[in-house]
């Protein structure tokens, strides 16, 4: 062998791997593996954690039943309980109150001074002020108060102490024979006593007047007579919590709702809430509004108070409709702090909810119970028997609210004229019933998703389309890295300057955006048109892509222009006509509401749509360009060579070959948009509304996670719920994102090279 061979023969080791190298690769795949892996569990993670938070809002009521206690008397009258319901009591209509203690089954009885010596024949019970309200049957309607107090022993041991405070009677001045049924309505210094006596009904007006010394003395301030604006004989009545609402049922099935006004009780309305059939019992629900009625067949319906349109006084109308009760005694008590209520007839027992219209827990007693009681927290309800029997029943539900109706149904809330889809977490009162309907967020979150793609994807595709195909290389390595960093800008910068600087400009100048939008496209396809029309001689001046030198400044020639034209265009087509002076106004912002019967906002979706489209472009811009810039050159080069020209390689060859990468950045830019938090923020009005208005505002998933979270109790149906709205996020986001997915595979395979 030619020495001069072996010395240019390779040596094998020159092919060897270093150990070291091995090692780290080995490590690397290692620890790529690793994180891949963390980064699923943490997906999985967070979902799990999501729904471990939402899971009790689904869940129904816990009750459980304790051991029932035997009390000997009379058929009781009514039953009530303190706040801690700890000393229920019973009241059988002598001059005795029975406490009970049910954690060692003592008992004590305390009299009513005010109660020796006479008939009662009629009583009711405010839980609220620990009233209880007695008819005689002389004719004469009193109260006497039940008062609990707290004492601590010195070893730190709790011990409630009831005792009993009366109060002046008062004579029925209208009707005949003993009082039959009576309400009372305690609105602080005006009071009043609705009264139905064997013959007549009435309303006792009551006030309390200041001395100069000692205590204000409650005193007979009027009286009404109501007996000849009711037909019929009266079967219930019911006075509101402040006594200036009054509904008497009458046994012919017609209910007559009284308004105090001025101190004098005036008819505002009569319906037959059954159509036809009497009335049992008639309950204010907590907060006033809304009153349960129950027909003499177990049947309940609830109604409230609403406007109905064109009408200015506040009516009763139905607004939901429970199972009836079957046979039995039909019983009742209200919630002190929930709009939920315990009913039942016969010994079938359920809790309701208002708001959401659920029966929250069925249940059936071990006797049939006559009289029900919720205590203040609403943590234990009680009942009682014919024959003295006691019952205390633990309750937990503390998401009465809450369900797949209240979340994603029309509700009718109280004072609404009709059911619909509203999110109002909060109010100003304790009544306040909340709005939890996530549909206005989700409209709201695809509607700002909607408008930021619709500005964002034709400048992002026809910019990466003319970036990847006709821009100069030299221009492309300034254009391309330009746009990857308008992606770095902060959402929180691009919303401060939506809702700070732009908002005010585009308030009055709408007329001059809707020109602009429309000059733009036109001027270019203008542009295009004569440009190929030209010689050869003058095309050849701005070959390689350089069309945009003459390109630019007449766009931005016919923007100026149109922006000047703004105003004219308002002249001549928006213009608002006054209704009461007929003068016309050339306003857009007027106009817009008159014309279309819809709002008008400064932060609205046109401002959202701008701003986030923003942001928006460089994510779709990047993928796309980058996916259109990788169609192999061999194909664009046969192409061209065949004789087509530059947009036809354009339009059937780039664009296919590169549509799964053009798909995949429009759903990542769909991700980029939905997901969106800080401007959305910062450059809308954030009022959650089902409308598509381009010029409203609106409230989307993300956004009201942020704004309402940290305001959150924790463990509270308002909390819960937002974790609610961030899973509905997360669904969909990976339900269009899988949708993606399939399509950027078929379509991969569609236009996939042979």
């Amino acid at each position: 062998m030619n020495p001069s061979d072996q010395q240019s023969a390779p040596d094998p080791k020159r092919f060897e791997v270093s150990k070291r190298t091995l090692l780290l690769d080995r490590a690397m795949t290692h620890l790529i593996s690793v994180g891949g892996l963390a980064v699923i569990l943490a997906v999985f993670g967070i979902f799990f954690f999501i729904v471990k938070e939402i899971i009790p809002l689904f869940s129904s009521a816990e009750v459980a039943a304790e051991e029932v206690v035997e009390t000997s008397g009379e058929y009781p009258m009514l039953l009530g309980v303190d706040e801690w319901g700890e000393r229920p009591f019973l009241y059988r209509g002598g001059p005795e109150v029975v406490f009970l203690n049910l954690e060692d089954g003592g008992r004590e009885v305390l009299p009513v001074p005010s109660l020796e010596g006479v008939e009662v024949t009629a009583a009711s019970y405010d839980a609220v002020n620990q009233r209880v309200s007695v008819g005689l049957a002389d004719g004469r309607v009193g109260s006497f108060l039940v008062i609990y107090k707290t004492e601590f022993a010195e070893d730190g041991t709790r011990s409630v102490v009831p005792s009993i405070g009366v109060e002046p009677w008062f004579e029925v001045e209208g009707g005949e024979g003993p009082v039959k049924l009576l309400s009372y309505g305690d609105g602080g210094s005006k009071r009043n006593i609705l009264v139905s006596r064997e013959e007549g009904v009435s309303v006792i007006r009551l006030g309390q007047k200041k001395s100069l010394i000692g205590k204000a003395k409650l005193t007979k301030l009027g009286f009404d007579d109501l007996a000849d604006q009711v037909d019929g004989k009266v079967s219930s009545l019911s006075a509101s919590q402040n006594g200036q609402a009054l509904l008497i049922g009458t046994e012919n099935g017609t209910v007559r709702y009284f308004l105090i006004e001025a101190g004098v009780p005036l008819l505002k309305q009569t319906f037959e809430p059954f159509g036809g059939k009497a009335v049992a019992r008639m309950d204010y629900l907590f907060g006033g509004v809304s009153v349960a009625m129950t027909a003499v067949d177990g049947e309940q319906r609830v109604f409230s108070l609403f406007r109905p349109e064109g009408s200015d006084e506040r009516l009763f109308g139905q607004t939901k409709s429970f199972a009836a009760l079957g046979d039995g005694v039909p019983l009742f008590a209200p919630s002190l702090r929930k709009k939920s209520f315990l009913t039942g007839a016969g010994g079938n027992l359920s809790v309701r909810h208002l708001t959401s219209g659920a029966t929250r827990w069925e249940g059936r007693a071990d006797f049939e119970p006559v009289t029900a009681v919720i205590d203040g927290k609403t943590e234990n309800f009680f009942i009682a028997g014919a024959e003295g029997q006691v019952q205390r029943f633990s309750f937990e539900d503390h998401h009465p609210e809450a369900g797949f109706k209240a979340f994603f149904g029309k509700v009718w809330y109280e004072g609404g004229e009709e059911p619909v889809f509203q999110w109002q977490s909060t109010g100003g009162s304790d009544d306040f019933e909340p709005k939890l309907s996530l549909i206005p967020l989700i409209v709201g979150s695809l509607k700002g998703t909607f408008y930021a793609l619709l500005f964002s994807i034709p400048i992002a595709l026809l910019a990466a389309v003319f970036s990847a195909s006709f821009l100069p290389a030299d221009m492309k390595r300034v254009v391309k890295p330009a746009m990857e960093i308008m992606a770095s800008l902060p959402s929180v910068v691009l919303g401060f300057l939506a809702g700070i600087w732009l908002a005010p400009i585009l308030d009055d100048k709408v007329p001059s955006v809707i020109l602009v939008c429309l000059s733009l496209p036109i001027s270019a396809l203008l542009v295009g048109i004569i440009w190929s029309r030209q010689p050869m001689a003058v095309r050849g001046r701005f070959e390689g892509g350089r069309e945009w030198m003459v390109l630019l400044p007449i766009l931005m020639g016919a923007a100026w222009l149109a922006w000047s034209l703004g105003p004219a265009l308002e002249k001549l087509i928006f213009v608002y006509k006054d209704p009461a002076s007929g003068k016309e106004i050339a306003d857009f912002r007027l106009w817009w509401p008159q014309a279309t019967n819809s709002s008008y906002d400064q932060r609205n979706s046109l401002v959202v749509g701008f701003a986030m489209g923003f942001a928006v472009i460089p994510v779709i811009f990047t993928i796309a360009e980058d996916s259109l810039s990788n169609v192999p050159k061999t194909l664009t080069a046969a192409a061209s060579a065949l004789g087509a020209s530059r947009w036809q390689v354009v339009r059937s060859i780039v664009i296919p070959v590169a549509s799964p990468g053009i798909f995949s950045a429009l759903m990542i830019g769909f991700g980029r948009a939905v997901g969106e938090t800080m401007i959305v923020v910062m450059a809308t009005g954030n009022t959650p509304v089902t409308e598509w208005n381009i010029f409203s505002g609106m409230r989307t998933l993300s956004a009201n996670i942020a704004v309402e979270l940290p305001e959150a109790a924790p463990g509270s149906t308002h909390y819960r719920t937002l974790f609610l709205g961030a899973l509905v996020l997360f669904m969909l986001t990976f339900i269009l994102n899988s949708f993606a997915e399939v399509m950027r595979q078929r379509l991969r395979e569609k236009n996939k090279l042979v």
